[in-house]
């Protein structure tokens, strides 16, 4: 039964950064906007967030002061995601006012973001003292404080459905939030409607370049977060360059794949895909067979691609107009 626990605690807290990042990518091509550079956008709420809780602490230590913990907390949330905004911000420049390549472009942003990140968490590691000596211990630690374990319910209920950070349930509010927003409301559909057709959409009103524009950075926004997940809480509180964020942000981009643009059906499948990758570890495998568990998430969505452009089925479909530049003129 430990064991068991064991695997599902960390298939949750691994499928959380990946959902964070998969929620934020749904919202943006959802507007026909093909963000392939999700990885760097997770760097870049990684180290942001990482840099301003690290300035926030010394601050407080060289004032001498205790530091609030609300704003151990809020800090590094809102520099994450003001820094991979600015990430959809730079996407969206590039690819819906100058109509740049957006495979092309998401690509070099994930390559960019990631040298950028990792200069910035190498200094702050000599900064800090050393090679891997940076951590921010008391903004990591309010950060992975088990959030609902006060219910009172069995032991073991509580193992596995309550013993974690505030985050990973925040992670499933805002898929929650991102499906209803673009299934409730008119702006949602407006967005929807972008994707699927911006000519004719454009015709009825609609502000094209607008919704893009919010959609990319509100999108790459959440994503951050991942990498704020991923640093204050995965790693707690620390700063590893080990491409480890990248792998996770690709995992994120199969993860849109394999939910069909669904947001809700992200949060179980980014749970199943950190069961996937983690089981090998509590089976007892070679090194080879585990680098092929490490492969099933992607050989899963590739199976789940296969199967939708089988059926055919519409709404499993991704938006019509997806990783296509809009030309108004040709409308």
């Amino acid at each position: 039964m430990d064991q068991l626990i064991s695997l599902v605690q960390a298939a949750i807290a691994f499928g959380t950064v990946i959902m964070f990042g998969a929620t934020g990518e749904i919202l943006t091509e959802k507007s026909g906007s093909l963000n392939l550079g999700v990885p760097g956008i997770m760097y870049l709420g990684g180290i942001a967030s990482l840099a301003s809780s690290f300035a926030y602490e010394q601050a407080c230590k060289s004032a001498g002061t205790a530091p609030s913990g609300f704003l151990l907390v809020v800090i590094p949330m809102i520099c994450a995601f003001l820094a991979a905004a600015m990430g959809g911000l730079l996407f969206s420049f590039l690819t819906v006012t100058l109509r740049a390549n957006q495979n092309v472009t998401g690509l070099t942003l994930t390559i960019f973001a990631a040298g950028l990140a990792n200069l910035f968490g190498g200094s702050l590691n000599k900064f800090a003292g050393g090679v891997g000596q940076i951590r921010v211990a008391a903004t990591s630690t309010l950060y992975r404080d088990k959030f609902l374990d006060f219910i009172p319910l069995p032991e073991v209920v509580n193992k596995f459905l309550f013993n974690y950070g505030f985050m990973v349930y925040l992670a499933v509010l805002i898929a929650i939030a991102v499906h209803l927003y673009l299934n409730k409301t008119t702006s949602g559909m407006n967005l929807r409607a972008i994707g699927e057709s911006p000519a004719t959409a454009d015709a009825a009103g609609i502000n094209v370049i607008g919704h893009k524009y919010l959609a990319a950075c509100m999108g790459a926004g959440i994503s951050g977060l991942g990498g704020l997940y991923y640093v204050m809480d995965y790693t707690k509180g620390t700063w590893a360059n080990d491409g480890t964020i990248e792998s996770l942000g690709w995992l994120a981009v199969a993860l849109v794949i394999f939910s069909t643009w669904k947001p809700v059906r992200s949060i179980w499948g980014s749970y199943l895909f950190g069961l996937v990758y983690w089981i090998f570890l509590y089976i007892g495998l070679s090194r080879r067979a585990q680098e092929i568990f490490r492969m099933l998430p992607y050989v899963v969505t590739i199976l789940v691609l296969i199967f939708v452009s089988m059926r055919k089925r519409k709404e499993d479909q991704p938006p019509e107009s997806l990783g296509q530049a809009y030309f108004r003129e040709d409308r």
